[in-house]
């Protein structure tokens, strides 16, 4: 095995010190053999994708509905840019990128149907019940709601992928363990874990009060950058905006003028993809040079000195920190918030709610495998069950079943 090990290229590549090493995994919650052909971090990534979550994400909305285009990005477009971008920010930071690659990969199989309309559904579903939160969600996907394998259900991730995805943001509690934000959805509740952390954390250690991985670190910020440049292009592919409103904004009005200069008379087409490479690249090369200054102020000696550093140390710099928040300023006013987005969301949000409460009150209409065993009788139980199921739905499935179940299907 170490000889085909080494002939693949899994032995000694020239990692950083703080970079996670996938030969010092701390392992998997179900004990498996090793491949003598892929790292674990290489194996994360491949459960990942062949995940029935993961198809799912090609059939879940990012803004635009899909009967809005073809060409508007999908939950599933969106992760396979986060993933792009997240792999080039750990190849020049010389990290794992296989486990950069997972953690972004993995990243939203957590999100309802309808992108941002279907979680606040949710949310609202689910408040009396424990609450939903995206990211817990894709932690129960991936440790138990996927039942590929014979001897564990979920996806049986190493503990770098599992810590990556449930930290996405950063810490959940202090050093004490005390929880440092309302569950998702419920700002004005007492700080606590979402239930799906809150679940899983009693057998697993993932040390919640630490900073993730460089990796993890990567996907991050790989997400943002991902979704300010394609809901800029989606919006202007949707005449939502128009180019010569984004001139004053950070950033974008730079790479506009830099196109015009170049290329005078530009048509619109060109023009946008030329200005959208160019805030991808610009957001990039920042992250880099921002990133290699605190690493090199830190100097972590490993990844559990990065865990320990008590802040991010991949991001944006002040200067486009605030140019990211000024995008996001721009695009909820004028792209998420405007009336041609608003209006299908509004609908959408109907038929995830209606479709929850409906399963609720008759759980004979849940299809056969998903009906209640020993939830029978405990509430908060059946709900999470239910949750799970709705949460789980393409766009498409949740219109079918709304149809089925309720009848008078709203016009999303």
């Amino acid at each position: 095995m170490a000889q085909i090990s080494e002939r693949v290229g899994l032995g000694g590549e020239a990692r950083a010190r703080f970079a996670v090493d996938p030969r010092a995994s701390r392992g998997r919650l179900v004990d498996e053999s090793s491949s003598p052909t892929r790292t674990p971090f290489q194996r994360d990534r491949d459960r990942i994708i062949h995940s029935t979550a993961f198809r799912r994400l090609a059939h879940k909305t990012q803004v635009f509905l899909p009967h809005d285009g073809d060409h508007y990005r999908s939950r599933l477009t969106h992760t396979i840019e986060v993933a792009q971008i997240a792999r080039a920010l750990a190849r020049a930071f010389r990290l794992d990128e296989d486990l950069a690659e997972a953690l972004a990969l993995g990243h939203d199989l957590g999100h309802t149907p309808f992108g941002h309309a279907g979680e606040r559904a949710m949310e609202r579903a689910m408040a009396d019940f424990g609450g939903f939160d995206h990211n817990a969600q894709t932690l129960r996907i991936v440790t138990k709601l996927e039942r590929r394998y014979a001897g564990f259900d979920g996806l049986n991730l190493t503990w770098e992928t599992l810590e990556g995805l449930v930290k996405h943001n950063g810490p959940l509690t202090d050093a004490a363990g005390r929880p440092l934000a309302p569950a998702h959805g419920q700002h004005d509740a007492p700080a606590e874990l979402p239930f799906g952390v809150r679940d899983y954390a009693r057998g697993q250690d993932l040390w919640l009060s630490t900073w993730p991985s460089l990796e993890a670190q990567c996907a991050a910020i790989a997400d943002d950058i991902a979704y300010d440049a394609h809901d800029i292009d989606d919006g202007l592919r949707a005449r939502l905006i128009e180019i010569d409103e984004l001139v004053d904004l950070p950033i974008v009005g730079a790479a506009i003028a830099e196109v015009r200069a170049r290329h005078p008379g530009l048509e619109r087409a060109r023009l946008k993809q030329e200005v959208i490479r160019r805030i991808i690249t610009a957001m990039v090369e920042d992250v880099i040079g921002a990133s290699l200054a605190r690493l090199e102020a830190a100097a972590p000696g490993s990844a559990d000195e990065v865990r320990r550093a008590g802040r991010a140390l991949v991001g944006f710099s002040a200067e486009l920190a605030a140019a990211d928040r000024a995008i996001k300023t721009f695009l909820f006013s004028r792209v998420y918030r405007s009336e041609a987005v608003m209006r299908p969301m509004r609908a959408a949000e109907q038929v995830v709610e209606e479709l929850f409460a409906a399963f609720l009150a008759d759980p004979e209409t849940l299809p056969e495998e998903w009906r209640f065993g020993s939830e029978t009788g405990d509430r908060d139980r059946a709900a999470r069950r239910i949750c799970d199921y709705v949460a789980g739905m393409t766009d498409r499935y949740a219109v079918a079943e709304h149809r089925r179940v309720c009848g008078d299907t709203p016009d999303l």
